[in-house]
């Protein structure tokens, strides 16, 4: 797989990555273990070098994560996040320099590792000074725990005053074809400081793929049960933009997951999106969308028929919008 740079720190990935929130939170019961490693070594072996987790994702996330990949560490980047009280992203933010520190710590000792790759802040905290944020992570750079800092869904006023203390390798936020707010300021500021994007739910947390209708139901824990877009009329509502997909798909020989991916990979060159499965077949779909071309006429086509369709349905319920742009 080719390999991108996130932003001007010099840090090179895999074009993809892996998103492993899902194999253990957020979707249902956590994957087998043996699954799990299983997954993440079949990606290492297609080419993928970007690993992606979080403490917010529960302790066996990075245990997971380390123990798959420590027969080829050396060649691996793993980005992992802070910034929730007690690791618990239901009990608020908490992004002080020595919880930062704590967190930094224990994901140290989960992923069975001497650095962290990438580090977010997982959420921007509002009771602490982004800049004291900035400069405890630039400390643990320093101090050779960390390699490069990056932030999750910030607004450009929060990236600015982090970036002005220590760089930006990358922001982590929500980009995709039905969710393009980042077009508007993020992106554009990105590119002026030389900061590179990861999109996270490339795939629209799984709706981009044509494998969930009106009719379809989520585990009780899913927590897409709680999402405003997620709904039953919003899933009916939401079809066309599928059907539209499909049919671009078709005319490609491919899925309306690879160009959903692709078309993210043809927005700039250094964004590099983490689609998340616990599947291998959708695992072989997903990285396969790297050697998909999308010629301008593709892209405008895409375009032109995306602007008949509006999205029905927020991406979050009010309570966890947690964006805050300062």
């Amino acid at each position: 797989m080719n390999k991108r740079k996130l932003g001007n720190t010099g840090l090179e990935v895999s074009a993809i990555g892996l998103g492993c929130m899902g194999l253990t939170f957020g979707y249902g019961p956590a994957t087998d273990k043996a699954q799990g490693i299983a997954l993440i070594r079949a990606a290492f072996e297609r080419g993928v070098t970007f690993f992606d987790s979080a403490e917010a994702y529960g302790a066996r996330n990075e245990e997971l994560l380390g123990e798959a990949v420590a027969p080829f560490r050396e060649q691996v980047v793993i980005a992992t996040k802070f910034g929730f009280t007690d690791g618990d992203s239901s009990k608020g933010l908490d992004s002080r320099p020595e919880r930062i520190r704590a967190v930094a710590e224990a994901s140290l000792t989960r992923l069975k590792t001497d650095r962290i790759d990438l580090f977010y802040q997982h959420r921007v905290d509002p009771k602490v000074p982004i800049e004291d944020v900035a400069g405890t992570v630039q400390g643990l750079i320093r101090e050779g725990k960390v390699k490069h800092f990056g932030m999750s869904e910030a607004g450009v006023q929060a990236i600015r005053r982090a970036h002005a203390v220590q760089p930006l390798a990358a922001l982590q936020s929500e980009y995709s074809l039905w969710w393009r707010e980042p077009e508007e300021t993020i992106l554009p500021t990105l590119e002026e400081l030389g900061i590179g994007f990861v999109p996270f739910s490339p795939l629209g947390k799984g709706f981009l793929t044509g494998a969930i209708d009106e009719h379809t139901h989520f585990e009780s824990s899913d927590f897409r049960n709680l999402v405003p877009r997620f709904s039953e009329a919003n899933r009916k509502a939401n079809a066309r933009l599928v059907e539209v997909l499909g049919h671009i798909a078709a005319g490609k020989g491919a899925s309306r997951a690879q160009i959903a991916i692709a078309w993210l990979l043809a927005q700039k060159p250094w964004i590099v999106p983490i689609p998340g499965t616990t599947k291998a077949q959708r695992l072989e779909e997903n990285i396969g969308a790297a050697g998909l071309e999308l010629s301008a006429s593709d892209l405008s086509a895409i375009d032109a028929a995306l602007r008949q369709i509006e999205v029905a349905g927020d991406r979050y319920p009010a309570h966890l919008q947690q964006r805050v742009d300062r």
